[in-house]
């Protein structure tokens, strides 16, 4: 009894020590990412109803963190294998580039408790799920590598084709709506006699199965609470009415005397809209209530700042030849951003 006991108290010790563990960035970043607030004594042209937190241009950027890093993973795994992938660099640039953001965000109306609240949970279990996979492929699956040879097996291909649908489809929805039991099913269907081809789908079986149980969850709360707006609106200027209700996925709401209101897509669709739209000449005056916003961009060199905003952040992009620059902007230079041919905009954050 009394072994069992200390063996108890062994187990209930390492769980509270890991517990603390995936707790500790969050510590970190409340108590050492805190920057001075700065009052805005600047009037918004959009009702209350339409605006958002300005800080929220900023502390969208770790969600899509997570969107990268499934892109980069992608990438690697399309020609390597996944024990190639950095996993441990990707959980630090999530939380350096959040305690970055966090300071930015106190000069723009501070942080949204709720919000912040949010990103702390879901870095808290990108944290955790990047260590459970990096566990397993830098041991049992890098040692079923060694076993199959260079020979590619048919479930490497499948497995890095699925990635990149999920990256891709996490682009605009959100990742509890990912199909994800159909992908362990077509690890059964595809799979051969081919150690490699066995191991793949035990280990990838077991963990679809595993996201798709919980994202039946997260969808099921999502579906109490409610869903996010999947829209927004916008003050833009330079292009006549017909031209902007000529634009798939621009609804024009009213004229104003300093632009005229318009309503479009979040996310991903945002950024391809922004894109047409400075295009074809117009400026964006305001976007949900506010004048600065955050944007990403892809450049072959690190630190590489252009004219453009200013730069909060640089990060090596897995699988790819070039880094990623998080800038802060005045949304009345967006445009011109979009405009320049020399600045490869990848994302405008969404508020």
């Amino acid at each position: 009894m009394r072994a069992v006991i200390r063996w108890l108290g062994l187990l209930l010790l390492g769980a509270a020590l890991l517990v603390a563990a995936l707790l500790s960035p969050v510590g970190y970043v409340e108590l050492a990412c805190r920057g001075t607030p700065l009052g805005d004594d600047r009037a918004p042209i959009l009702p209350p109803e339409h605006r958002r937190p300005e800080s929220n241009t900023l502390l969208t950027y770790p969600e899509w963190h997570i969107v990268h890093a499934y892109e980069d993973y992608a990438a690697v795994i399309r020609t390597g294998d996944p024990q190639d992938y950095r996993f441990l660099p990707t959980i630090g640039d999530f939380w350096s580039s959040l305690c970055t953001l966090s300071r930015a965000s106190a000069g723009h109306g501070g942080g949204n408790p709720e919000y912040q609240r949010m990103v702390y949970v879901i870095g808290v279990s990108f944290t955790a799920e990047l260590l459970l996979k990096a566990t397993y492929e830098e041991t049992l699956g890098r040692a079923a590598t060694w076993i199959r040879g260079s020979e590619r097996a048919s479930l490497d291909d499948l497995s890095a084709r699925q990635a990149t649908d999920y990256a891709t489809f996490l682009q605009q929805v959100p990742w509890y709506l990912w199909p994800f039991r159909e992908d362990a099913e077509a690890l059964d269907a595809a799979a051969t006699g081919a150690f490699r081809d066995r191991e793949r789908r035990l280990a990838l079986g077991l963990e679809y199965r595993a996201k798709a149980a919980y994202a039946g969850a997260i969808a099921a709360a999502v579906e109490r609470t409610g869903h996010d707006e999947v829209t927004m609106r916008s003050i833009v200027r330079g292009l006549p009415v017909e031209k902007l209700s000529a634009i798939e996925g621009v609804e024009v709401i009213q004229r104003r005397p300093e632009g005229i209101e318009i309503e479009t897509p979040r996310y991903r669709a945002f950024t391809d809209l922004a894109r047409v739209l400075a295009a074809q000449g117009a400026d964006f005056v305001e976007i949900a209530g506010n004048d600065d916003i955050l944007v990403t961009t892809l450049g072959a060199q690190a630190g590489d700042e252009a004219a453009h905003g200013t730069v909060l952040a640089t990060l090596a992009r897995q699988g790819h030849s070039d880094w990623r620059s998080l800038r802060l902007l005045s949304v009345a230079d967006l445009s011109d951003l979009l405009r320049d041919g020399s600045v490869a905009v990848e994302h405008i954050h969404d508020y």
